[in-house]
């Protein structure tokens, strides 16, 4: 009961968001919903007056409108039962003369349940003259009538509502109305809004009005008296056994709470009935739900419909652990210093922004929570997290600064080039494992097991770790800037515990470190070889790596002698590559330089002097390269090419 609790907890704190409407980038809007509240698209949007006359219609939209509606506990779960929303419903519900326009009632007729559930609440003591105003004239059963006389509804040429629109239509209507294309279906598929129209003062629309909200919540909550202890709360109230659904995206009809079954596999056996199993209360419900709801669409990530969210109790918005360094860096650029005259960030000042959270004012808690259906009907929590604040963003710095650290360069699909040092987004790490062609449920698989690595400091699992450096180890296989990031980050997953720096070990005597650097000086002599006569192919030391990789002395000697056409051609450039080669192989224990398969590290070795040799300015600069080991040569400073 914990995340239910916690959800609740958030509720309660960000009580004044209720009602507030907020649109993200890409212009959906979402809003922390009044409890005994729902949204729905609205296609029509019916105007009455004050005193429940018929003022005008209109069609919304080209697929209608979200809208916020209240509802009860049985209609906002409704699937098979007839059970009404309050006052904005469905066209078979809110018009009385449905059944006189040749609509079909397959079950209890929906306006006759409707009408009387509206009449209840427009005659109690809660009500608002909105709603007074919308039942008389609903009561009056004309709804259809009014619809097909301002144009907004279409009748056959026996006076029915037309089912599904045909182009025979067109000598009695013309061209397609609006109508049609707003609904999915026939005209009866149609979900209406209403509205109140004054002459005399604007006012505030109904499904924006907060004391019509209030209307509401009372109304519904003097009917609930069935009163027992909350699991959640602690509390004695009225319970519920109705839980909510659409909680990822409108539509959704996976619950995460659900008794309906009592057959078999929920609790028969171990309770006589399902509140015995657990008891929450109708408040904490729905509060704990709207809350879920609120923040997956203000601040969730989804996957295949697989939910990565990460909360504090006040809504605010925390650093995410599947994250890059760089996405630190996009969310607050001006804070980040960049290295001087280049576009790389370092990790240091990735953990700078992640500080910059510690001072915040939410609480000094943090949840972690993933969510997923296994069908259409149950939802569960796949892995929930609630540690404190402090460790949490410690644990996230010791990520993104000490675990996991490489150079990175992406390119972008808008030709930008991005370069940061530090930990890749978790999404990445699947892409280098598995291609990016994998599916989405292999990803949502790898970024939820990637998440106690991060969040617990667990090891990363060995097979994926296999898997990138298999991949990394195949440049033939990718195109050069797959393989190039498919490279560092296999490194970062080799490099996991940060004992190897990205800076190029001078001290490392380690054998598979050492033939990842001769590997990667082949492949710049031959590379700069090539540029210079501008060909554009594959190295040698690209298309061996894999054999490489299992026969490093065998495949090294195959490497070598294919690189003495590229010596000839740079002439006296390449000598001082070759003294390097030549002291990189002399650091070679005796009866280490065999055909044993080389582990991972030796992509470390190979990525780490291939960035020490870029840092030249040019190729023609090469003999500038310094080839003392002791460390002279200035590779700590990491430099992207300009």
């Amino acid at each position: 009961m914990s995340w239910l609790l916690q959800l609740y907890e958030t509720y309660e704190a960000n009580i004044d968001q209720v009602g507030k409407v907020t649109s993200k980038e890409n212009n959906r809007e979402y809003t922390l919903l009044p409890i005994s509240h729902t949204t729905q698209y609205a296609h029509i949007e019916v105007t009455v007056t004050e005193d429940g006359k018929f003022h005008s219609a209109r069609v919304l939209g080209e697929k209608g409108v979200s809208t916020l509606i209240p509802c009860t506990n049985e209609s906002g779960s409704r699937s098979s039962n007839v059970m009404p929303h309050p006052l904005h419903d469905k066209l078979p519900y809110v018009s009385g003369d449905f059944i006189k326009f040749g609509g079909e009632i397959k079950k209890d007729e929906p306006f006759a349940l409707y009408i009387a559930q509206l009449n209840d609440w427009a005659h109690s003591p809660h009500a608002t003259p909105k709603v007074k105003s919308v039942y008389t004239y609903l009561e009056k059963g004309r709804l259809i009538e009014d619809l097909v006389t301002a144009n907004i509804l279409y009748l056959d040429e026996n006076q029915k509502i037309i089912e599904k629109w045909d182009r025979k239509y067109e000598a009695l209507y013309g061209a397609k109305p609006p109508i049609f294309s707003a609904v999915t279906g026939g005209q009866e598929g149609a979900f209406v809004r209403f509205n109140v129209y004054s002459p005399n003062k604007v006012l505030t629309d109904v499904w924006e009005d907060k004391d019509l909200y209030d209307s509401f919540i009372a109304f519904y909550k003097a009917q609930l008296v069935d009163e027992e202890l909350c699991y959640v709360s602690g509390k004695l109230m009225p319970r519920t056994e109705i839980h909510a659904k659409g909680i990822r995206y409108a539509g959704d009809n996976a619950k995460i709470i659900s008794s309906n079954v009592d057959k078999g596999f929920t609790y028969t056996g171990r309770f006589k009935t399902s509140n015995e199993a657990a008891s929450i209360s109708y408040e904490v419900s729905q509060k704990a739900h709207n809350a879920l709801k609120w923040l997956i669409h203000r601040q969730g990530k989804m996957l295949d419909k697989r939910v990565f969210l990460v909360w504090g109790i006040e809504g605010e918005s925390l650093p995410e652990p599947s994250g890059a360094a760089f996405d630190f860096w996009k969310q607050e650029e001006r804070k980040v210093e960049k290295k001087a005259d280049t576009k790389l960030i370092q990790a240091k000042e990735v953990a700078k922004l992640i500080d910059g959270y510690r001072g915040k004012s939410f609480k000094a808690h943090v949840n972690i929570l993933i969510l997923d259906s296994a069908t259409t009907g149950r939802m569960s929590v796949l892995y929930y997290r609630h540690m404190n604040k402090e460790l949490y963003l410690d644990r996230l710095s010791n990520w993104h600064q000490k675990t996991c650290v490489w150079r990175h360069s992406y390119h972008k699909n808008d030709g930008q080039v991005v370069e940061f040092v530090g930990a890749p987004a978790t999404k990445d790490i699947a892409f280098a494992a598995y291609s990016p062609r994998a599916s989405d449920k292999v990803v949502k698989g790898l970024m939820e097991r990637m998440l106690p690595c991060v969040v617990d400091e667990r090891d990363i699992p060995k097979d994926i770790v296999r898997s990138a450096v298999q991949r990394a180890s195949n440049p033939v296989s990718m195109e050069k800037g797959e393989w190039k990031k498919t490279l560092s980050i296999a490194c970062s997953l080799v490099n996991e515990k940060g004992e190897d720096g990205v800076a190029l070990n001078h001290e490392s005597n380690d054998r598979d470190y050492l033939f990842g650097r001769l590997l990667a000086i082949a492949y710049v002599l031959e590379k700069w070889a090539l540029k210079e006569q501008e060909e554009k192919r594959d190295t040698n030391a690209e298309r061996y790596m894999v054999s490489f990789s299992n026969k490093p002395k065998r495949t090294w000697k195959t490497i070598h002698d294919s690189l003495l056409p590229y010596k000839a051609r740079l002439g006296g450039r390449a000598n001082k590559l070759h003294n390097l080669m030549m002291e990189v192989t002399d650091k070679f224990q005796t009866g280490e330089f065999n055909d044993e398969k080389l582990s991972g590290t030796y992509l470390l070795g190979f990525s780490s002097q291939v960035i020490a040799l870029d840092n030249t300015k040019s190729s023609k600069n090469a003999e500038e390269i310094q080839t003392n080991e002791s460390g002279e040569e200035n590779n700590a400073n990491i430099r992207p090419q300009n």
